[in-house]
């Protein structure tokens, strides 16, 4: 596993757009105050370094790690102070692409007894030109799948640095900082590596929920909490349709009644829930599946267990 961004060797990892060795241009724009550079930036984080749906490519996780660096960047939105949001938003997407179940393991075998083709398959791939590219996807061989469960693997084998690098900022001054660290807690902790941490991180997550105002923050702490296996049922009653919802998406809640109500009342008016966060879009967590199919789902069934 790579320890700091300047061990990355970005000429040998590629991105959606091909070989990545623009990614830490690109990221280095973010602490800068040139507009347009600023921009391009942000657009390759969120469009260029992860899959649809969230998913990894090879430069991902050092991508992350870049991030983490530029999240304890006193540079890092100077001019805008929701930037850090977005990076915390961003580490909470790697903890989705990171959440290999337990698959892990027998990801890892595949991807070493694969291991000089793989280095092959994607050196040919560096080397090939737009439609060389297209083509190796294609090639019958299955190995480009394979570096990319490869990609999802360094993911998960971050995540534990990522964990220590999100947590402070649980304790920010800035509310939606908070919620937004919640976020990224709530994807990153699900690694088998925090299981003993987990009992303190609720603790936290719980009780920086029960200390939070806005509803749409108090949403995005419960689907954390509840991704944890915390206790979301208190809030299956509050007066808010979103907070109401997020609340019944915990999996430890799927059978219980209350929470079963509340969602199939959102299903029959799902604008409800989307007009409870005011003028505000749904918590971050509702961009991925599984929480995104909330929206478009009839609950019970589909539930994450």
């Amino acid at each position: 596993m790579v320890d700091h961004p300047d061990d990355v060797e970005w000429s040998r990892l590629f991105h959606g757009s091909g070989p990545a060795c623009d990614t830490p241009r690109h990221l280095s724009a973010l602490l800068g105050d040139d507009a347009t550079t600023f921009v391009d930036g942000y657009s390759h984080l969120w469009s260029t370094t992860l899959r649809r749906e969230g998913r990894a490519w090879p430069s991902t996780a050092p991508t992350a790690l870049l991030v983490a660096e530029l999240l304890d960047d006193s540079l890092l939105g100077a001019d805008d102070p929701t930037l850090p949001d977005a990076m915390l938003a961003y580490l909470h997407a790697i903890g989705v692409a990171a959440d290999l179940g337990d698959h892990a393991a027998v990801t890892r075998a595949r991807v070493e007894h694969h291991a000089a083709e793989l280095r092959a398959w994607t050196s040919d791939y560096l080397a090939a030109d737009r439609d060389g590219r297209a083509r190796m996807w294609q090639d019958g061989t299955g190995l480009g799948e394979l570096v990319l469960d490869q990609a999802a693997l360094a993911c998960f084998d971050l995540v534990p640095t990522l964990l220590r690098r999100v947590l402070p900022h649980l304790a920010s001054e800035r509310p939606r900082r908070r919620a937004c660290a919640a976020a990224a807690i709530g994807s990153l902790a699900r690694h088998p590596s925090a299981s003993a941490q987990r009992p303190a991180l609720l603790e936290q997550l719980t009780s920086a929920a029960r200390a939070t105002e806005s509803p749409h923050d108090l949403a995005t702490m419960l689907i954390a909490v509840g991704d944890l296996g915390g206790d979301t049922r208190p809030w299956l009653t509050a007066p808010n349709a979103g907070v109401r919802g997020c609340a019944a998406l915990a999996p430890g809640l799927s059978g219980d009644a209350t929470a079963d109500r509340v969602l199939l009342d959102l299903a029959r008016s799902p604008r409800a829930f989307v007009d409870s966060f005011g003028d505000m879009a749904p918590p971050l967590q509702l961009q991925s599946r599984p929480h995104q199919d909330l929206l478009v789902r009839t609950p019970p069934q589909g539930r994450r267990r």
